[in-house]
């Protein structure tokens, strides 16, 4: 069938970004890679930053072989996912201040503690809804609150909201990817802006709240015509929180469904219609973020494939030369259940030997020690999949919700491995796919908004039909 639209999607993470093409027949959805590229923090002045510049460079070339290749008549609007938290200040003439910040920065160590005694954790959660994590917006606003990069900002703008700055000139804020931050009221939908002034942070630094699915305007023209397109193409406010638009993403998500979007983190939660805020919710430490279409995300941030990126990164440093591939059929040779960890203990949050760490958490805790590649990888698979049984079981009771499947998107839902030993602990079916949930979540928005599908609803049933899945179930007798 010949093709009625193209819509591109740009989606960064925090390890790569790709520009990925859909190609709407009026039926399915059929996505295809422009460009790809890495993504990484970096390591200057003493501080782990984005090289928000380079990103910005890749996204042009992504959108310029676009319109090299392919049939620009076609093209319909462009959107924009990243991850979250991380932000960029702008001065009065729109110029950066400097390289954006990355969370796992160590100046984020204990300021936490330092905003408790302002604000107490209780009020804050009450207020915002949101997981206590070291690394949150409020927390990284406020370790830089004597620095002169924000004594000259005149914008914050979260990452890609940064882009869109340089898409269209809109200074602007997305919903999803606000609600992040533990700057939003999370009942109100939004600025909390006593928060702010509590700490003694600058309040006029935040831009307009707008919700996805709305259209930010054309191109500039000199970016128009830096990637080579020939006429004003709209840019359009997708989820932009990346798992946001991974979830909009989720064929057949619903009140029985939990979901896992797995990537260098792991996302596990369920959708609600309004944010559960309460004394064990945060006991919990669980998160309401803001969906697509008035969506609530109730979900957990657990660490992710994270913890075996960095041991492919050692491993590699060590001149092994690993792949994915390798690595998951050395776990699946290893003995099971022989040691395990909590994927969410501090010391694995920080770059570094992570082999070492694994090694030693397990010493220290009496149990068998990890050395080979296998028997390290099946602990980090192992535990991951453990620490999901916990997460969806706390879900579960919570909501008062019965869950009854598990479905699992992104990079993660690749991994094999990781698919069957989620089954086998959780004891539910576990559906996996689509792979790019977030770059089909994406388009999906760009597409309601374009006038393709008149709901999230239908727009899901066609993401159904357009991308494969594969389905796990609970084996027999499997060890838990």
């Amino acid at each position: 069938m010949r093709d009625y639209a193209h819509i591109l999607a740009v989606d960064i993470g925090a390890s790569s970004g790709r520009v990925m093409l859909g190609r709407w027949d009026g039926s399915h959805i059929a996505l295809e890679e422009v460009h790809r590229f890495a993504n990484g923090m970096l390591e200057r002045d003493g501080h782990l930053v984005w090289d928000v510049n380079r990103l910005w460079r890749e996204i042009q070339t992504g959108v310029r072989r676009y319109a090299t290749w392919e049939n620009q008549a076609l093209l319909v609007s462009i959107g924009i996912d990243t991850w979250a938290v991380d932000y960029a200040l702008l001065d009065e003439r729109g110029a950066l201040i400097g390289d954006p910040y990355a969370y796992r920065d160590p100046r984020n160590e204990g300021i936490a503690e330092l905003v408790d005694a302002i604000i107490p954790p209780e009020e804050l959660y009450e207020r915002t809804g949101l997981q206590r994590l070291p690394f949150n917006t409020l927390y990284q606003l406020y370790a830089e609150r004597d620095g002169s990069r924000l004594a000259a900002a005149a914008t914050l703008l979260l990452m890609p909201d940064l882009f869109h700055f340089w898409l269209t000139g809109t200074r602007v804020a997305e919903y999803t990817n606000a609600t992040t931050t533990m700057v939003l009221d999370a009942r109100q939908r939004a600025w909390a802006i006593d928060l702010l002034e509590r700490l003694g942070l600058p309040t006029h630094i935040l831009p307009p709240l707008i919700m996805p699915g709305s259209r930010l305007g054309p191109l500039l023209p000199e970016v128009q015509n830096a990637v080579g397109l020939h006429r004003p193409i709209e840019v359009i406010a997708v989820g932009t929180h990346d798992t946001a638009s991974a979830v909009a993403g989720i064929p057949g998500l619903d009140a029985h469904s939990a979901y896992i979007s797995s990537g260098t983190w792991s996302l596990v939660g369920v959708e609600r219609t309004e944010p559960l805020i309460s004394a064990e919710a945060r006991q919990l430490n669980v998160t309401n973020e803001g969906g697509v279409y008035g969506a609530i995300r109730l979900l957990k941030n657990v660490s992710g494939l994270w913890l075996l990126q960095e041991c492919q990164r050692r491993w590699n440093e060590e001149g092994r030369r690993l792949t994915w591939d390798d690595i998951i059929a050395q776990a699946e040779a290893a003995p099971p259940l022989r040691s395990l960890i909590d994927p969410d203990a501090p010391e694995f949050l920080a770059v570094g030997d992570m082999p070492a760490r694994i090694r030693d958490y397990c010493r220290r805790t009496g149990q068998s020690v990890p050395e080979t590649v296998g028997e390290i990888a099946r602990c980090c698979l192992e535990s991951l999949a453990l620490r999901y049984q916990q997460v969806i079981e706390a879900l579960e009771r919570l909501t008062g919700q019965p869950i009854t499947t598990v479905r699992i998107v992104g990079g993660g839902s690749q991994n094999t491995l990781l698919c069957q030993l989620t089954a086998d602990a959780c004891r539910r079916t576990v559906v996996a796919g689509p792979t790019e949930s977030t770059a089909l979540g994406n388009i999906l928005v760009q597409a309601i908004t374009m006038g393709y599908f008149p709901d999230l609803t239908t727009a899901r049933q066609v993401a159904a039909a357009s991308a494969p899945q594969r389905v796990y179930t609970p084996r027999e007798g499997a060890a838990q």
